[in-house]
């Protein structure tokens, strides 16, 4: 059964075990001044896992974060466009026959 707190006009507080069907009281035990029912906030309980970054929610799964700023780097250049410096990577004056030591006659 639920405990309600209850306070008369003559500040009086009191807690009285009652049935929820039961009626208010009316009158307080002390005085017999009007008594008035005591309302309370209640306490929030979160149960199951995620409410916050530190829970054990993976975060792969979408935890709450806050927004990462834009990185202002610039992005590196394509991988198959080459500059026009570089033609070719062979040193001039070699051959593609071998040796590199120019003709052979008989």
């Amino acid at each position: 059964m639920p405990t309600y707190a209850y306070r008369c006009e003559a500040l009086h507080e009191f807690e009285v075990v009652q049935s929820i069907v039961d009626d208010a009281l009316t009158n307080c035990p002390s005085c017999g001044a009007g008594v008035r029912r005591m309302v309370f906030p209640v306490g929030i309980v979160f149960k199951g896992q995620g409410f916050y970054k530190t829970d054990s929610r993976s975060s792969s799964t979408g935890s709450i974060s806050p927004p990462k700023p834009a990185e202002t780097t610039p992005a590196p250049a394509p991988a198959t466009a080459k500059p026009d410096s570089q033609v070719s990577s062979a040193p001039q004056g070699a051959s593609a026959g071998g040796s590199g030591t120019g003709d052979k006659n008989g």
